[in-house]
């Protein structure tokens, strides 16, 4: 009896300390040292810059595009840029030794940056995010911090020097890439470090970290940011205050810096965002390789989207053969996908051990280029329109010109928009951006009652051939913020 009672007892006490936690965490804050201050939304120029991009180019590259997945006839059966980790019974014997002995044969004959800068400039590229370190810790810049360099190989000249420079030479900018994990490093580890020794160890690899990332800050005063990979382990995560001083050291060094939400932890160990739900950073990078649904799902924050032309390969894979490669279309629908929420894409590409990028990438980036070159106008500087997304395609917004790019033609070349009425902007004029040949337009009743759509009709040429997407540029005007009351389109 006295045991039923007394179990009945702590049953009601845990109930009632567990709907106390999940008022606290719908209704209050949670107090953090270490959470989302110094985040997004930021309106200074550096800022407003990156927002305007649209579209970036991503390079991975390093010792691993050596083996590019393979070795002695085995395939590695993950990232390419992972395969330093290829263990067990799948991997040649003594790898990890054969790997960190490659640095040795790391001699990029075919490498030129000024070639992949022209080649990023021609896609459309206005920032490119550059590996300076990977997991594997092979530094592409002479630290002096460490030995495992490109000073050491037979290459020997600062490969990050030499991106940095052709790409600013052709109005590029650059942001650079740093792995917080380091395989090569002695007081490198994963997990949280528990003895006096292990803490002693872990302090040299902070150390080493700060020193490397205020070393490049330092070489390369041009860079607008740094984008952080491998900070999900537990040792570094549980080191929020550290962490903190480090942003805030960086950001002194490099005013107007962008840093995204992938580098510091909040006092619970939490990425991305705090325990309280709130972007830790400048802008958020939780969009590797899938893009948002909807404006909703943004939150207001700024983003950019990763994404890779295989599945997921980010480094050199010699064997593309056995998965999807995304097309130039394919890229183009996902750049105005992100540009429509506010974000930028950025492309990845992962060149060879001799430093080429390979032949498929270069026809992707062209047939890219091609189409930016007629169509940049939709891209750079466009946002959000403040519109439901059309059946046809996708809006951006700049100033009072609204772009619809169009990868649906309809087969009765008749473009119908449903405007909301709330709208607080009238359709004036209809063109194609591609030779500005106006287009007729007309407001259409299509006789549902009580929609809250208004419509237009917009007539496409019979005779348009494009095979590609398309853009319409409307000019906008001021309207009372209802468009039953809208004069006449004009045409």
């Amino acid at each position: 009896m006295k045991k039923t009672i007394l179990t009945t007892l702590l049953i009601g006490l845990a109930s009632l300390a567990v709907n106390a936690q999940s008022s606290l965490t719908k209704t209050d804050t949670i107090p953090l040292k270490y959470g989302a201050h110094r985040t997004g939304n930021r309106t200074d120029a550096e800022m407003e810059r990156w927002r305007s991009y649209g579209l970036g180019q991503f390079i991975h590259w390093g010792v691993y595009a050596i083996p590019g997945g393979q070795w002695q006839g085995k395939t590695y059966g993950g990232a390419a840029e992972w395969i330093r980790s290829w263990s067990k019974s799948s991997a040649p014997e003594n790898w990890t030794s054969i790997y960190d002995n490659l640095y040795k044969q790391f001699n990029p004959v075919n490498f030129d940056a000024k070639a992949w800068a022209r080649q990023a400039k021609q896609m459309g590229a206005k920032y490119v995010i550059f590996t300076t370190k990977h997991h594997d810790g092979f530094c592409l810049w002479p630290s002096k911090y460490t030995n495992y360099t490109i000073k050491n190989s037979p290459y020997k000249k600062d490969i990050v020097k030499e991106v940095v420079d052709a790409y600013n030479a052709e109005g590029i900018d650059v942001y650079l890439y740093f792995s917080i994990i380091d395989w090569n490093h002695k007081g490198y580890r994963s997990a949280a470090p528990k003895t006096a020794d292990e803490i002693a160890s872990y302090e040299t690899f902070k150390k080493f970290t700060r020193n490397q990332l205020i070393e490049l800050v330092k070489n390369y005063p041009t860079l607008r940011g740094l984008w952080f990979d491998g900070t999900w382990d537990q040792a570094w995560t549980k080191e929020a205050a550290y962490v903190d001083a480090l942003d805030k050291e960086l950001r002194k060094l490099s005013p107007g810096i962008i840093i995204g939400s992938r580098f510091r932890p909040d006092d619970y160990g939490k990425r991305g965002q705090d325990s309280n739900g709130n972007l830790i950073g400048d802008y958020e990078q939780g969009w590797e390789r899938k893009l948002p649904a909807s404006i909703e799902v943004t939150k207001g924050r700024d983003w950019d989207c990763v994404m890779t032309i295989p599945p997921n390969q980010w480094g050199y894979n010699a064997d593309w053969k056995s998965s999807y490669i995304k097309t130039d279309y394919d890229l183009i629908q996902m750049l105005l996908h992100s540009v429509s929420l506010n974000g930028n894409l950025v492309i990845n590409f992962g060149p060879d051990g001799k430093g080429a990028i390979r032949t498929e990438e270069g026809a992707i980036a062209t047939g890219i280029g091609q189409w930016m070159q007629q169509n940049s106008e939709a891209i750079y500087g466009a946002k959000y329109a403040g519109l439901p997304k059309p059946e046809y395609g996708y809006y951006t917004l700049k100033g009072d010109k609204l772009y619809l790019t169009v990868f649906n033609r309809p087969v009765n070349n008749q473009l119908r928009l449903a405007i909301p009425q709330s709208y607080k902007k009238s359709l004036q004029k209809a063109a194609l951006l591609v030779g500005n040949q106006s287009l007729e337009i007309k407001k259409t009743n299509i006789g549902i009652d009580r929609d809250s759509n208004t419509y237009f009709d917009v007539t496409l040429p019979a005779n348009l051939t494009i095979d590609k997407p398309f853009v319409v540029v409307f000019d906008l005007g001021e309207s009372n913020g209802n468009n039953k009351n809208y004069g006449d389109a004009k045409t």
